[in-house]
């Protein structure tokens, strides 16, 4: 189903807990509302349709891609960008990571590890921030 877009900075910035099996529903809902919001958004964060879970979805090439309970768990080649969110109005500046690598649960909760470049690790940080509360 897809969920309204929660804008509210007071509970964006609230940390999110870890995902359950039960939340598995949430993440239908998360990929029916990234696919629905393909125009103007290539990442989500579950707070974003006001679950505080951490679970997150972003766009893989034409696939979309779901990480439950992610935790970056190394990273290399800081640098400056700028990113805009679907939830915050405008553009702002922010430090991200060239290549991270990633511990997280698929959607059948095995444990997954994974290492990623370029914009891809820079869509994953954004939304693990979300997870932490912490807004661009």
């Amino acid at each position: 189903m897809i969920r309204p877009i929660v804008h509210d900075p007071l509970f964006l910035a609230l940390k999110s807990e870890p995902a359950t099996e039960a939340d598995l529903p949430v993440v239908t809902d998360l990929l029916d509302t990234l696919r629905a919001h393909l125009d103007a958004c290539v990442g989500m964060a579950a707070n974003m349709i006001g679950v505080r879970r951490r679970i997150i979805v972003f766009c893989s090439g034409p696939m979309q891609a779901v990480m439950i309970n992610p935790r970056i768990t190394s990273a290399s080649g800081e640098y400056e960008t700028e990113e805009g969110c679907l939830s915050l109005a405008g553009v702002r500046g922010t430090k991200r990571f060239r290549r991270i690598t990633v511990a997280f649960q698929d959607q059948a909760f095995r444990q997954r590890t994974g290492t990623y470049e370029g914009f891809m690790a820079q869509i994953i940080q954004h939304e693990i921030d979300h997870c932490d509360g912490i807004l661009i």
